[in-house]
């Protein structure tokens, strides 16, 4: 069996996974767009190694597979700071969500007393 064979498999399995979990609702579709793009560049880069040698020409980089792992480490490094930010956003709407919660139990309890007198 080629690598070529290999890789398309390989994008295929992914993406058929991502299309699996979107529709169980396991998996966001903004999420699963990311992970579309990787199984198409996974098919892509196995169907036509070429590409890799060329670019890696092109940029300077005497060994093509040192490119490739650069560039899947840029790739996993930018998705490690899409989800700290997606993170931390939800963190805040949180924090806001508990700081209005804590402010309409205190008016209830307040309204409670009222009523009490």
């Amino acid at each position: 069996m080629s690598y070529q064979f290999t890789s398309a498999i390989l994008g295929l399995s992914i993406a058929s996974t991502i299309f699996w979990l979107i529709r169980r609702d396991l998996l966001h579709s903004r999420h699963a767009l990311w992970w579309l793009l990787v199984a198409v560049l996974v098919v892509i880069l196995g169907m036509f190694p070429k590409i890799i040698d060329k670019l890696a020409v092109l940029l300077g980089v005497n060994y093509p597979p040192t490119l490739l792992f650069s560039l899947g480490m840029g790739m996993i490094l930018l998705k490690v700071l899409s989800v700290d930010l997606h993170q931390s956003q939800q963190e805040r709407k949180i924090r806001r969500l508990a700081q209005k919660l804590a402010i309409l139990e205190g008016e209830m309890k307040g309204e409670t007393m009222v009523r009490k007198e």
